[in-house]
């Protein structure tokens, strides 16, 4: 693993690595927050798993995120959205390919070579962070922006026992019945869409739901929300009778700005579910 950069923050490391990784078959690069307690035993981990046309630096540095997450003593992951790399597949529109993995194990050609990301957030980035910091694996929470958001619910439904509580900023909600999802899914998964299922939050809030607390905050001025389809989720929570908080944020877009608004919220709700015993 090759150290990018490691800067002072809060009184903790923001650090930057890059390492090879065999899941996605090429270099891979992840942001890390360590907070200043992390010096003496390991810590709390908080995912975050960024949207469309990002990098592992957009939450880094415009999420605000390590003055909440150092107050509390947690640990910030955030890996990039997609594989990179001049011989891994890409697409001229700016929601596939590159940027835009929507975090599954492609089968289809040309892009199931690299486009593993699932396995990648899953498994491979978490051995590895788990090998190298001080970091503790019992207490895991995840979070997620729009395709992100998509992300961190799939994947906190889909892992059962993973994560302690799981949240999300205008998240995909409903991939199967939006653009946002089937031009996708039919490019990564083929056209066959039963694979597609395990891949909609709110298909799996229904089906298998989370064991834990759930918060989502999606923006009434948001410009994607037809895409987001944020009903579907509240329908499908309420049908199951899932622990959540579903909130329209009057007046918010789909920006940075509104991820940062609401950011310490998110944290807030993180630590009372990772610091419980």
């Amino acid at each position: 693993m090759e150290v990018i950069s490691e800067n002072r923050c809060f009184d903790g490391i923001q650090g930057v690595y890059k390492h090879r990784s065999e899941t996605c078959q090429c270099d891979m690069t992840f942001g890390l927050f360590l907070p200043a307690e992390a010096r003496d035993n390991p810590v709390p981990v908080l995912w975050y798993l960024s949207g469309l046309t990002c990098t592992h630096e957009n939450a880094m540095v415009k999420a605000g995120a390590q003055t909440w997450a150092a107050e509390q003593g947690i640990a910030l992951i955030f890996p990039d959205t997609s594989p990179r790399g001049s011989d891994v597949a890409d697409d001229d529109a700016y929601d596939l390919g590159k940027g835009a993995s929507f975090y599954l194990n492609a089968t289809q050609k040309p892009w199931a070579p690299h486009y593993q990301m699932w396995d990648y957030v899953a498994r491979e980035l978490p051995k590895l962070a788990f090998e190298s910091f001080a970091l503790d694996q019992k207490r895991q929470a995840i979070t997620g922006h729009s395709m992100g958001g998509h992300g961190a619910l799939t994947l906190a439904m889909g892992l059962e026992n993973r994560y302690r509580s799981v949240s999300a900023f205008s998240p995909i909600c409903n991939p199967t019945g939006a653009d946002w999802g089937r031009k996708q899914f039919s490019a990564y998964l083929g056209d066959n869409e039963d694979p597609w299922q395990s891949h909609d939050a709110s298909v799996m809030m229904r089906e298998v739901g989370f064991d834990g607390p759930v918060l989502v905050d999606t923006g009434t001025n948001d410009q994607f929300i037809d895409l987001l389809r944020p009903e579907t989720l509240a329908e499908a929570t309420n049908a199951r009778r899932q622990q959540s908080l579903i909130r329209l944020q009057h007046g918010y877009d789909h920006s940075y700005f509104f991820v940062s608004t609401f950011m310490e919220d998110h944290i807030t709700f993180h630590a009372e579910a990772l610091y419980d015993k």
